[in-house]
């Protein structure tokens, strides 16, 4: 398939996954009463799904350049949309966070498969345009994922959100597996060499990653509790998370078309200490009381 039919499919498979990750932080307060535990404790199935996906992702990564990142990334879809199954049964919390370490194995197969994949199939001048257009995908979801997703679990309760994520995991399995050819993996898997070189520059390269990934998600993870301690009401918990995520869509999209144009490594400088500047922001707006949607 053509490439807009090839980014298509990441966009929408990217969609799914921040759905089902984004969405546990509006429900944390819904989650805390269900299972009688303390929001900090209901925050654990964010945290082992973040740890899981921190342990599998480099496996996967690995078993990728061996044997095709297509085929790893649908068998990780069928995991994945079985994972949500389970969430959807969990009669207790010990339960539930067994499902969310499943669940983190089998999007850390997702994630660097759909990058990986868009990224070698793009020309370099428009690699980061195209990166930032299928990532736009996982923030999409912030506002039209799992915002609207916390509503109908305020209204019809949890389950049905994740067995709604289930059907849709094995659609994305049956897209993606149309519009990646099989010779994708073989011709991946035959230039996959081990250079030291590059796994020491990789190393280095981690770390303004870990800085932004724990900022982002330890800040995101907790913000509908936070909100509601601040007397936020669902609805309005649901629309910051709106606002949110329709600034990191125009912010993804931008930053990819000017990484191009700027040099990735300028852009990522520039990103990380507005990022910073806007998590004090955050705290004086709470605070306050003001300006918090727009901060």
């Amino acid at each position: 398939m053509n490439a807009p039919g090839q980014l298509a499919a990441g966009w929408l498979t990217m969609f799914l996954v921040g759905t089902e990750l984004f969405v546990f932080s509006p429900l944390l307060p819904t989650l805390a009463v269900n299972y009688d535990v303390s929001s900090n404790v209901a925050g654990l199935s964010v945290t082992t799904f973040s740890l899981t996906y921190m342990v599998s992702a480099p496996l996967f990564g690995h078993v990728s350049d061996r044997v095709g990142k297509r085929h790893v990334l649908i068998c990780c879809l069928l995991a994945f949309g079985t994972a949500n199954l389970l969430t959807a049964a969990a009669a207790s919390f010990p339960w539930l966070l067994a499902t969310r370490v499943f669940a983190g194995a089998a999007a850390a197969g997702i994630s660097p498969s759909i990058y990986a994949l868009v990224g070698e199939a793009a020309s370099p001048s428009r690699r980061a345009t195209r990166l930032a257009l299928t990532a736009s995908g996982l923030l999409v979801s912030l506002a039209l994922g799992a915002s609207p997703a916390a509503l109908a679990g305020a209204t019809f309760g949890w389950a049905p959100i994740f067995i709604t994520l289930a059907v849709f995991s094995l659609a994305m399995a049956a897209l993606n597996c149309l519009v990646w050819p099989s010779e994708c993996d073989h011709a991946m898997a035959a230039s996959a060499q081990r250079d030291p070189r590059t796994v020491a520059s990789l190393t280095s390269r981690l770390a303004p990653m870990i800085v932004w990934g724990t900022g982002v998600y330890g800040v995101y993870t907790y913000l509908g509790t936070g909100l509601v301690t601040f007397g936020f009401s669902q609805s309005q918990v649901a629309r910051t998370v709106m606002v949110y995520g329709c600034g990191a869509i125009a912010g993804s999209l931008i930053g990819g078309r000017l990484a191009d144009r700027l040099g990735a490594k300028y852009m990522a400088g520039i990103s990380l200490a507005g990022l910073s500047v806007c998590f004090f922001l955050l705290r004086l707006a709470l605070r306050a009381g003001v300006f918090v949607d727009f901060v």
